[in-house]
């Protein structure tokens, strides 16, 4: 098991180095993927579960014109429950989409963070990829016994930094701490569920 997490560990720092360019993100979902089925405390029925309220905001964010154009939504779930992070040109446009979201079934809560304003650059797109990565490097230096820095879903938006999974609170509140003093983090937003110790 510890070898496993510090080959990850390795290549994540690797990746890192090449500056994520878009091949090395690919892999990186990939091997975030692969981690998930392979480690993640969730059923397999509540993962699939997952996935399939994923795929289906991805369909409705896909098939709507208007979203693509005035919108740069960014979808997680964990749990059932679905964080969008992300910008939009107004608030209704985004709260449209966030009904519709709350609306698929088995959908429990959704987490509307998407920023309202002007369009993020593409270096405020790196920048995050980045931090997203930097907090995936730092989950492997908390220090509890079982832990698995697979377990949690990292994402990030503008210097927030958004965590999920499935933990207990002692590992939360590990977690947390690490990620605070992370460069570049503005904000840790905790939408963990948890674990009885």
């Amino acid at each position: 098991m510890q070898g496993k997490i510090l080959l990850a560990r390795n290549i994540l720092v690797g990746l890192l180095a090449l500056g994520l360019s878009g091949c090395a993100a690919v892999v990186i979902g990939g091997a975030a993927a692969t981690a998930n089925v392979a480690h993640d405390r969730r059923t397999t029925a509540n993962f699939m579960e997952d996935q399939d309220i994923y795929l289906k905001a991805l369909g409705i964010y896909n098939d709507d014109e208007a979203l693509n154009q005035k919108t740069h939504i960014d979808i997680s779930v964990y749990g059932k429950q679905v964080l969008l992070i992300g910008y939009a040109e107004n608030s209704e446009i985004v709260n449209s989409f966030s009904q519709r979201v709350a609306a698929i079934p088995e959908v429990r809560t959704v987490f509307n963070e998407v920023a309202v304003g002007a369009a993020p650059t593409i270096g405020d797109g790196t920048a995050d990829s980045y931090l997203t990565a930097r907090v995936k490097v730092a989950l492997f230096d908390v220090k509890l016994e079982g832990f698995d820095p697979t377990r949690v879903k990292v994402s990030s938006s503008q210097g927030s930094v958004y965590l999920m999974g499935l933990l207990t609170p002692t590992e939360a509140n590990a977690v947390t701490e690490e990620v605070r003093f992370v460069s570049g983090v503005k904000r840790v937003v905790k939408l963990f569920e948890y674990l009885q110790q």
